[in-house]
């Protein structure tokens, strides 16, 4: 009898528990797959697209006069396996590796840094999970300096309460998904995100090209003209009211898996932006 008793006690105690670890885990899936995109920078690429069955383990993101930017393997596989939970959501968050070095750009610190705590822990809780690859993508190097830190250290970034609402698309276009720093024009201390928010005009190099990204505030150079149906279909299919194609980087693979209630919710905080001319 004491023993049945002291299951139905550990049973009382562990189950709510292990639920918990497994909403933390679907949430940090539907981020890391979803709007966040980790996969977009993290995954390696073939002439196809990604290379199937190398999720996350890392490549060549960027290659200029100022840097070469490899993403690391974050896989079970990668240098992020002997790092505690606390540490890699720290990299995640604040760009500090363990060893107190700064990881450098183009990872959206700006934006990063206001994860809340869940998100954080949601994103490490489903990194542990994912499939161990074998790749040794290189590391970075950094010929500009670096900033000791990109802020003074986070305590803590309270939840946003999720739905349909300027507040919680602030906080998915920003933080998560960081549209507003590719969005946003470059100075010299990163994107101009006090006076330039969402005006676009950022341009970025790749095997496609050059594409140039486009003003999302509510002005007539940007957003004003569209209606929420077309501004869906090009944050998720990267298609233009035309029918032309939209060019990379935007990671319009993982954008499409976000539920409708955050693309509303997205679009709906687009819509607040104030309106400014694109630039040029």
């Amino acid at each position: 009898m004491p023993r049945l008793f002291l299951a139905a006690l550990a049973a009382l105690f562990t189950t709510p528990l292990a639920a918990q670890d497994a909403d933390l885990v679907a949430r940090g899936e539907y981020l890391v797959t979803g709007p966040a995109g980790c996969g977009n920078c993290h995954s390696p690429l073939g002439p196809e697209g990604f290379v199937a069955g190398q999720e996350l383990s890392g490549r060549l993101v960027e290659d200029n006069d100022a840097f070469t930017a490899i993403a690391p393997n974050i896989t079970p596989a990668g240098r992020v396996a002997d790092w505690s939970d606390a540490e890699l959501g720290r990299a995640i968050r604040e760009g500090l590796r363990p060893d107190g070095s700064l990881v450098g750009p183009p990872m959206p610190y700006p934006m990063y840094r206001g994860l809340s705590d869940t998100d954080v822990s949601a994103i490490v809780a489903y990194l542990r999970t994912v499939p161990a690859v074998e790749n040794d993508p290189g590391s970075s190097e950094y010929r500009i300096p670096l900033p000791p830190a990109y802020g003074p250290p986070i305590e803590s970034v309270a939840d946003v309460a999720p739905g349909v609402s300027v507040e919680y698309g602030a906080y998915l276009a920003g933080p998560v998904a960081h549209c507003m720093e590719c969005h946003t024009p470059f100075g010299p201390m990163g994107p101009m995100l006090d006076t330039d928010l969402g005006r676009g005009g950022f341009e970025f190099h790749g095997p496609w090209g050059i594409s140039v990204a486009s003003n999302i505030t509510s002005h007539e150079d940007g957003l004003a003209g569209y209606s929420d149906d077309e501004v869906a279909a090009m944050i998720v299919q990267g298609m233009r009211p035309d029918g032309s194609p939209m060019f990379p980087p935007m990671p319009y693979g993982f954008l499409a898996n976000m539920t409708d209630d955050d693309l509303a919710a997205i679009i709906l905080y687009l819509r607040s932006l104030p309106p400014l001319p694109s630039n040029g």
